[in-house]
Parts: structure tokens; C-alpha cells; sequence
């Protein structure tokens, strides 16, 4: 781990205070879930065992334990005789990825009755004021923000926590365009024509041009990971 993934880790325990007795596995995977999801452990990123759990103050078996349960939410990798990793996700990752968020965002718009989204509202505001100032980052953020508040629509709380798991995957295939405002941007608008759709009533209409929306996202997505220079 360099000086980035230490500093992250130590600051992020400072933050969250001493693991809970009876609660160190999830309160780690938790540390180590944001750090993912806020891009400071970027894919392929090794988390040595000594280090990782010596600055979160566990076990090695429960830190074993939170790399297990990350694995299973497909965000770290376990290589043979290499250790584990941040996952790198792949184009067959972004296939299934995108098949679970079109049921889940269209179904979403095409069942709920519609009615005021203040939370919608301030995801759209939150990405034209970062496209304002060229923040990708924010960009990001606020797209992330948009997506998680459309499946929060359908009141589930199963739904939710898949949800949650899928944005934190889509940090790490974002990851390689971090620094690309040509691929956040034109889906502001396109957010705010959704909502727009879905305020007046058009649920249907809403939920086709998500299904196409994330159909575009998915393409550009794919292009990019198996196009020439693909990462």
C-alpha cells in the first residue's frame, strides 16, 4: 500500500472512531467500501494483510472475514500467490452490472406515481454546478446521486442495498475515466429530462429513456474497455 491508501485508511479510521466489539466486520468493510466508492483505493490496488489490519485494529481472521464479504459484492479479488486486491471490473462485469440497474432504475420510474422529487432536483443542480466548474469528480458524484434516488422511488429497502453494492462497482469502472468530462456531462440534461417526464406524469415515457440512457452508458462503457488501449 503507498502513502495515498495509508493516509485514506488512517483518516477514515479517525473518522469512524474504534471498531465496535461484535461489529469489527462490518465496521471495516465499511472503511474499506468508502475508500472504494470514494476513489482512493482505485482498482488493483493490493491490501497487504499486516498493514490493513494493524491501521484498522483487527484481527487478520476478521479482516479475512471483510475480504471475504467485499469479494462477495465483487469489489475486492483474490489472486493466487499475489493476495487481494480492488477489483478491476471487466467488460462481462459492465454487461451484468447494466442488466440489474435497467430493471431496477426503469422499474422504478414506471411504478411510482409521480409527484415532487426535491431529491432529484438537487442531484440535476449539484451536476450542471459541477459541469459549471469542469469538476469531474462532482460530475460523478452527482450522477451517482441521481441513479441511487430514481431506485429509492420504488420504497425498497432490498432494492436499496443492491443499488448501493452496484454504484460502488460502477466507481471502479468509472475510475479509468476520472479525469473525462465528455463522459459525465451529456447525461445531466438527460437527467433532468427524465425528471422533468416523470413530475408531469409520463412515467412510461420516463422509464424509455432510461432503458435508453443506460443502454448509450453501457455502449460508451464497452467501447472504451474493449476499444483500442482498452485499460
Amino acid at each position: 500500500m503507498n502513502t495515498v491508501e495509508n493516509e485514506f485508511l488512517l483518516t477514515a479510521v479517525g473518522l469512524a472512531g474504534p471498531a465496535p466489539q461484535g461489529g469489527a466486520t462490518s465496521w471495516a468493510a465499511g472503511v474499506l467500501r468508502q475508500g472504494i466508492m470514494a476513489g482512493r483505493l482505485p482498482p488493483g490496488t493490493r491490501l497487504s494483510e499486516a498493514r490493513v489490519s494493524e491501521v484498522l485494529g483487527i484481527s487478520r481472521n476478521t479482516l479475512r472475514e471483510v475480504f471475504t464479504v467485499l469479494g462477495n459484492e465483487n469489489l475486492l479479488q483474490r489472486i493466487p500467490n499475489r493476495g487481494v486486491s480492488v477489483a478491476r471490473p471487466g467488460a462481462d462485469d459492465v454487461r451484468e452490472i447494466y442488466r440489474v440497474r435497467l430493471a431496477l432504475e426503469t422499474s422504478a420510474l414506471r411504478w411510482t406515481a409521480p409527484g415532487p422529487q426535491p431529491g432529484l432536483h438537487a442531484a440535476v443542480t449539484a451536476g450542471r454546478a459541477a459541469h459549471g466548474r469542469g469538476d469531474v469528480g462532482g460530475m460523478a458524484d452527482a450522477n451517482q446521486r441521481f441513479h441511487r434516488t430514481v431506485v429509492e422511488l420504488a420504497g425498497s429497502v432490498r432494492q436499496n442495498e443492491l443499488m448501493s453494492r452496484i454504484l460502488a462497482e460502477m466507481r471502479l469502472v468509472f475510475f479509468s475515466m476520472r479525469q473525462d468530462p465528455s463522459f459525465h456531462a451529456p447525461y445531466i440534461e438527460r437527467n433532468a429530462r427524465i425528471l422533468e417526464l416523470f413530475e408531469q406524469g409520463s412515467q412510461e415515457e420516463a422509464s424509455v429513456q432510461m432503458h435508453r440512457y443506460l443502454e448509450d452508458s453501457r455502449q460508451q462503457l464497452l467501447t472504451v474497455l474493449e476499444g483500442p488501449g482498452a485499460p
